[in-house]
């Protein structure tokens, strides 16, 4: 519970990321942006509450990483930013269907490997 408590904004950084991407690309699928016009693409998505969530989720995640690094060095704190990679890449698969080879779990497991040796050598 100390870890947890000591680490929320981190955490909170990473839920909110995550969540701003996976909500983007949900909109941007669902919206199937045509070739032709990229700007009224752009306009369209504003114009989507759900875009803007993503945004808002953006913008809190700003200041979840800004208290973060009131309590961590930016050499502990933002290698917590690959977490996001894992879990993108988990969520793309199952939630969108998206190609997860083998080359990219390597990456992403070896992102998740060098955070451990930060975390640990902390």
């Amino acid at each position: 519970m100390t870890w947890l408590r000591s680490n929320a904004f981190l955490l909170l950084y990473i839920a909110l990321t995550t969540a701003s991407q996976l909500i983007m690309r949900w909109q941007v699928t669902a919206a199937a942006p045509s070739a032709g016009s990229r700007f009224g693409f752009i306009v369209s998505m504003l114009l989507t509450p759900w875009v803007w969530a993503a945004i808002l989720a953006t913008f809190l995640a700003g200041l979840a990483w800004m208290l973060a690094l009131t309590r961590f060095e930016l050499t502990y704190a933002f290698p917590f930013t690959g977490v996001t990679f894992a879990l993108i890449l988990v969520a793309g698969a199952f939630l969108f269907g998206e190609h997860v080879g083998p080359g990219r779990i390597a990456g992403t497991l070896l992102v998740l490997l060098g955070l451990i040796v930060i975390v640990r050598s902390a």
